[in-house]
């Protein structure tokens, strides 16, 4: 009797901590559960904000390419084969302020990096958009000319493209084009980072197309500024959809993630679960045994 009883208390006294350990374990896991089904809430619900602006940066984007097109139609139909192309460059990268979309802010930052490498090393750079100027104010930390924030915090307008082309012909930096680097969209699952050039007003000037004609200063400054904001303007809306498109994709990646990773956990939690009551049952049928 007595060594039944002396075995009884062993049991128990051994089966404590491991009871105690499922115990913390299980409600560790119910707290991950918990923090991972919140995250996937969120998720959800960032995927369809983002599909609902992308139908609405989509139709914007369709518009902002009228305006692209016919710059770069003047352009080429002025322009005669053989003529050089322009000198002095200045880069524009179009990105946004906002994160949580992929490799968006990556692909025009390592495109400009190949530009710089391939061409002028020392070209002056302008940013538009916090992640791309975080990325690349190391690498072109001296050809940094000017950074623009909070441009097309929702759908880009004419006038968000119409001052940024303003502030880079005030800006005082020297140059016959502009390279406006942007992320091209390609289909509602993919996109590229791309260029387009613009001319400058003195390039504009030496085209074959323009000198066949007599026209004053002023028309010609005013066509060589209208043709960056319409390209500005294109880019924009084009960057725009295609950030929409990779976050929305990003979202759904991430809800799709949190989805197997609650299945995961919800695995582990009912094996937990199922244990700590297998561990009940012997210490109840050890205990009973014992008497």
């Amino acid at each position: 009797m007595l060594a039944r009883q002396s075995v009884a208390r062993l049991a128990s006294q051994t089966a404590a901590p491991s009871g105690a350990r499922n115990m913390a374990t299980l409600r560790e896991l119910e707290t991950r559960l918990k923090s991972v089904r919140n995250i996937e809430k969120i998720t959800k619900s960032m995927k369809m904000i983002a599909s609902t602006k992308l139908a609405k940066a989509q139709r914007a984007m369709q518009n902002g390419k009228q305006y692209g097109l016919a710059g770069q139609e003047v352009f080429q139909q002025s322009k005669a084969e053989g003529e050089e192309a322009p000198k002095k460059k200045l880069y524009l990268v179009i990105s946004s302020d906002k994160g949580l979309c992929g490799g968006v802010h990556s692909a025009v930052s390592k495109f400009t990096r190949r530009e710089l490498a391939a061409g002028d090393a020392q070209s002056p750079v302008m940013i538009v958009g916090d992640k791309s100027k975080a990325q690349l104010s190391r690498a072109v930390s001296g050809n940094l000319a000017l950074t623009f924030n909070q441009i097309g915090r929702d759908v880009p307008t004419f006038a968000d493209a119409s001052a940024v082309a303003d502030l880079i012909l005030k800006s005082g930096v020297e140059w016959d084009a502009v390279e406006i680097v942007y992320n091209k969209f390609v289909s509602a699952i993919s996109y590229e980072a791309t260029s387009i050039v613009v001319p400058g007003e003195s390039t504009f000037k030496e085209t074959s197309g323009f000198k066949a004609y007599e026209m004053e200063d002023e028309v010609t400054r005013d066509l060589a500024e209208f043709s960056l904001a319409n390209a500005i303007y294109a880019a924009l809306t084009e960057g725009h959809a295609a950030e929409q498109s990779s976050r929305r994709n990003a979202m759904d990646n991430a809800s799709k993630n949190a989805s197997d990773m609650i299945g995961s956990l919800q695995m582990q939690y009912n094996r937990g679960r199922q244990a700590a009551i297998t561990n009940e049952l012997v210490d109840i049928i050890t205990g009973a045994s014992a008497l």
